[in-house]
């Protein structure tokens, strides 16, 4: 492409500080150096995790940045050494990187990757601590290595999966975080069987997105907990049975839930990141087998408790990230399961949008109808 090697100048999204409204700047965008990828963002969808960092109450979040990291674009151009993907590429970036060389990758036990973290987890690339965002010459850090609210991004080339090129962008973007989020923690944290009873605390995308993993492996019950019941009629098209709000109840929820299922249920999913649910989603899980995914985000500084006897007694508890899935590997296989209508993605979207929109797209994400909103970042 003629770009290739130059600075590029295209709009993005910036976050100046923390609750200010984004504000829409022309950003100059450097070439990709060696191991780096430069990416067209065709589509980017919004994401809690964004709206988190925006808040102020990321203890990594840096400011001013670019945020965003569920999306997929084009490949424009690659930085030196890069031989996995090229331009013209269609691919979705990966906050989750995958270089399938350090200690974590080699474990064979876990989807987490070390061996760009300790760049993109301070705002910069790992070649040169820089980063490739300035405006005016002013440097604008990166977010979660991804940094997707723009319409070229720089990312390492261990972070971003390679898809169909017959994927339809503006859906397939999901597949960056939310949706393999949920899938993957009941297919692969908990490895839910076939006759299970499972439990969802918070029926927002990754919540729901868990219901069709378990679904998928004919759990026998799903029950949905929120506290917003007019979320039941979409729920149950996503493969819940059975809501519970509980706020409808005096007891505490997890016993509501104990004496729903003869004594919990055998997996449970907080989906939320409220560390006094986490406790009840633990607490729910049946004696000697229950297991609890621990699946939202807390804010910084929380901290889980319940009484070790839970865990003397037989439950499990756990997190996920990513919902275990190795990014560049398995990223591509959802897409393909996406195309042969293995998987829901359309369904997840709820509002469109476009770039110069991004302050109303954080709006919506507050609201109970919006689960994912799609901004097409061409326009």
């Amino acid at each position: 492409m003629a770009t290739q090697g130059q600075v590029i100048t295209c709009r993005a999204a910036v976050a100046w500080e923390a609750n200010k409204p984004l504000v829409i700047e022309e950003v100059q965008v450097a070439p990709p150096q060696a191991g780096e990828v430069r990416v067209k963002i065709l589509f980017t969808a919004l994401c809690h995790t964004d709206a988190y960092t925006w808040s102020g109450k990321d203890p990594e979040g840096l400011f001013p940045c670019i945020l965003g990291h569920e999306a997929a674009g084009i490949v424009e151009s690659v930085g030196e050494g890069v031989t996995e993907v090229q331009p013209g590429d269609h691919v979705i970036p990966c906050y989750q990187a995958e270089c399938r060389e350090c200690k974590f990758c080699k474990s064979g036990k876990t989807n987490l990757c070390g061996k760009v973290r300790a760049a993109t987890g301070v705002g910069v690339m790992m070649n040169d601590r820089k980063s490739r965002f300035s405006i005016n010459g002013k440097p604008i850090y990166h977010f979660m290595g991804t940094s997707t609210f723009s319409q070229y991004t720089v990312v390492h080339d261990v972070s971003v999966a390679k898809i169909d090129p017959k994927a339809p962008l503006e859906k397939v973007c999901l597949l960056g975080c939310g949706v393999p989020t949920g899938l993957g923690a009941v297919w692969n944290t908990a490895k839910v069987e076939a006759g299970s009873i499972v439990a969802i605390f918070g029926l927002g995308t990754v919540g729901l997105a868990v219901a069709e993993g378990a679904k998928a492996a004919s759990a026998s019950r799903i029950i949905g907990i929120d506290i917003d019941s007019n979320k039941f009629d979409r729920a149950k098209g996503f493969g819940v049975t059975e809501f519970v709000n509980p706020k409808d109840h005096d007891k505490p929820i997890q016993q509501v839930l104990v004496d729903l299922t003869d004594g919990g249920v055998d997996y449970s999913f907080e989906c939320i990141g409220n560390v006094s649910v986490m406790r009840a989603a633990l607490e729910c899980c049946h004696k000697g087998w229950g297991t609890s995914v621990i699946v939202g985000v807390a804010a910084s500084g929380q901290e889980i408790s319940t009484r070790p006897f839970q865990l003397v007694t037989g439950r499990v508890w756990k997190g996920t990230a990513f919902g275990g899935f190795k990014s560049r590997s398995q990223v591509p296989m959802l897409v393909d399961k996406y195309m042969k209508k293995e998987i829901k993605v359309d369904e997840y979207i709820t509002h469109n949008l476009t770039l110069p929109e991004m302050n109303k797209a954080f709006d919506l994400l507050h609201e109970g109808s919006c689960l994912r909103c799609v901004l097409d970042m061409q326009v």
